[in-house]
């Protein structure tokens, strides 16, 4: 463990034990409610000193089950209990029998960035934010008219994927990297059905492969890689929000960066759109949604108004991105 996560460590061990502040669960008679088995771990951190150096954490996890020697295991991270099950069976028992309980999403750094302050529908904590946006999402976005109306655009873009492949095959019979190829035709998809385009800046003329990503798009892939990859990473400051701005992981200095990029790409396309759908609610008139962000930006309320404010459209786009 670096020389800093160790000074921060012991800070938090400190100011735990002057505020003497305990967060525990407790029944309706005051007691401990009882907990799956799992690591004692230390006072205060609990096993967050385990947590950052067993890396990657699932397969530490992973670990903890066996030794727990069953299909369930409490892992206490700080203040909060972490519960992990590996069975279809317990699974079940989360997923359907109890959803109610655990159909909350927790507040992390991660998912506030990428959410732009909780305002999408997937990763938001459940409220009256996520219930607007799951309807606009179930009622829009991932109706049947909406997955015809765009069956059209991810057609294309097979047709430009296999147009590509016999491009390079053709080039000396040259080798096709099939990882490469296939992250860039996910990306044309995405960007295609959000945002209705291909590329954010138009290519030359007489460029030799006009079609093929560019430095925008190729930036634009890696940020949606980093965003699934960091989403549901664990990170200190998540458990401990008195640590946040010391990105003991790194994890913070990553998200920014992700967020900067994709600010950068999408918000000149997203304000383009909504002032283009102001123009036409203003003059009366109405066209075809060609895209989601078509879809967003045409939602209206009873009294006419925009359903949606910039805000949740640009936080949608890059969920939906991602």
């Amino acid at each position: 463990m670096r020389a800093p996560a160790l000074v921060a460590m012991l800070v938090v061990v400190l100011v735990a034990l002057v505020r003497r502040g305990r967060h525990r669960s407790k029944g309706a008679g005051g007691r401990l409610e009882s907990l799956p088995p799992g690591p004692v771990g230390l006072p205060v951190i609990g096993y967050m000193h385990q947590m950052l150096v067993n890396k990657p954490v699932f397969r530490w996890v992973h670990r903890l089950l066996a030794d727990a020697g069953g299909e369930i295991v409490c892992v206490r991270l700080g203040p909060v209990h972490v519960v992990a099950v590996t069975s279809p069976e317990m699974a079940r028992e989360v997923l359907r029998k109890n959803d109610a309980v655990f159909a909350d999403r927790p507040t992390t750094f991660a998912a506030e960035s990428f959410s732009v302050g909780y305002r999408s529908a997937s990763i938001s904590p459940h409220g009256d934010q996520w219930r607007k946006m799951r309807r606009v999402l179930t009622a829009e976005i991932l109706s049947p008219a909406t997955e015809h109306r765009l069956r059209g655009a991810r057609g294309e873009e097979a047709d430009h994927l296999v147009r590509s492949v016999l491009a390079r095959c053709g080039r000396d019979g040259a080798a096709v990297d099939v990882h490469h190829v296939a992250r860039h035709f996910c990306g044309n998809v995405i960007r295609r059905l959000t945002l209705g385009r291909r590329h954010f800046r138009e290519p030359r003329a007489d460029d030799e492969d006009a079609a093929a990503p560019g430095r925008d798009e190729a930036e634009h892939v890696d940020a949606r890689v980093a965003t699934r990859n960091y989403l549901d990473a664990c990170c200190v400051s998540d458990y401990f929000p008195a640590l946040g701005g010391l990105d003991l992981d790194g994890h913070e200095k990553v998200i920014k960066k992700v967020m900067r990029t994709l600010n950068r790409l999408h918000d000149p396309v997203v304000e383009e759109r909504v002032e283009e759908w102001r123009l036409l609610r203003k003059a009366g008139e109405r066209r075809d949604v060609a895209d989601f962000l078509d879809v967003l930006a045409s939602l209206d309320d009873a009294a006419g108004r925009p359903l949606l404010t910039v805000e949740e459209i640009k936080a949608q786009t890059i969920v939906s991105a991602s």
